[in-house]
């Protein structure tokens, strides 16, 4: 997941979560929460946006959330997150990092929106929600 809308300024990992940012953020764990959806760890960014999205998602989830720098900007490996917190993971970062990390698992070209969720596994691209879809699925009604 990307994290959601923040705000403008610096330093940058101090950037907190606007109050669009904060329902979005809300949004997205009541949608994955109706879906049904279960992970085991949620890593985060320990960039302030990214982490507050992280906590106001995993609360609907009841998933417990750890930072790891690896995620705060940059390329990074998600096999190698996967391989040392399990497979039912969930991300929460950064783009165009995230992106670029869904290309190099599934090959997919996409631009991850704020507050945007993309679910891979072994290699294959799931599904890829927008938050208007998001939004849909957490009130309950089809689009």
């Amino acid at each position: 997941m990307r994290h959601a809308e923040a705000e403008d300024g610096s330093p940058d990992a101090d950037r907190r979560l606007t109050a669009k940012g904060e329902e979005q953020s809300r949004t997205v764990g009541a949608a994955l929460a109706r879906l049904g959806v279960t992970v085991g760890c949620c890593v985060t960014s320990p960039k302030v946006r990214a982490r507050d999205t992280a906590r106001l998602v995993c609360d609907a989830l009841g998933v417990d959330i750890r930072e790891d720098e690896r995620l705060a900007g940059g390329p990074f490996d998600a096999h190698e997150l996967a391989a040392e917190f399990g497979e039912d993971l969930m991300l929460v970062g950064h783009d165009p990092d995230f992106s670029l990390a869904v290309h190099r698992m599934t090959g997919a070209q996409m631009r991850i929106p704020k507050s945007g969720v993309v679910a891979v596994h072994r290699g294959e691209l799931k599904v890829a929600l927008r938050p208007a879809e998001l939004r849909a699925l957490a009130q309950g009604s089809a689009r």
